[in-house]
């Protein structure tokens, strides 16, 4: 898929208006943020992994 292709993410965060959840809700809504974080890290983990390799793979190509 080319870059121009690919959906865009989108553009800045909507904090979520706290002031009438209870403390369970925000606890249940600290842990979704927290598992999506953990995802997308891991989604740049992978990226970096595989961008690593085919820059060896490049490397020992041309050396």
């Amino acid at each position: 898929m080319l870059e121009e292709e690919r959906p865009k993410p989108p553009q800045g965060f909507t904090p979520a208006v706290l002031e009438s959840w209870g403390v369970e809700e925000m606890r249940r809504y600290i842990a979704r943020l927290q598992a999506e974080i953990a995802r997308v890290e891991a989604e740049i983990q992978a990226r970096e992994a595989h961008r690593g390799a085919a820059d060896a793979l490049f490397r020992a190509q041309g050396g």
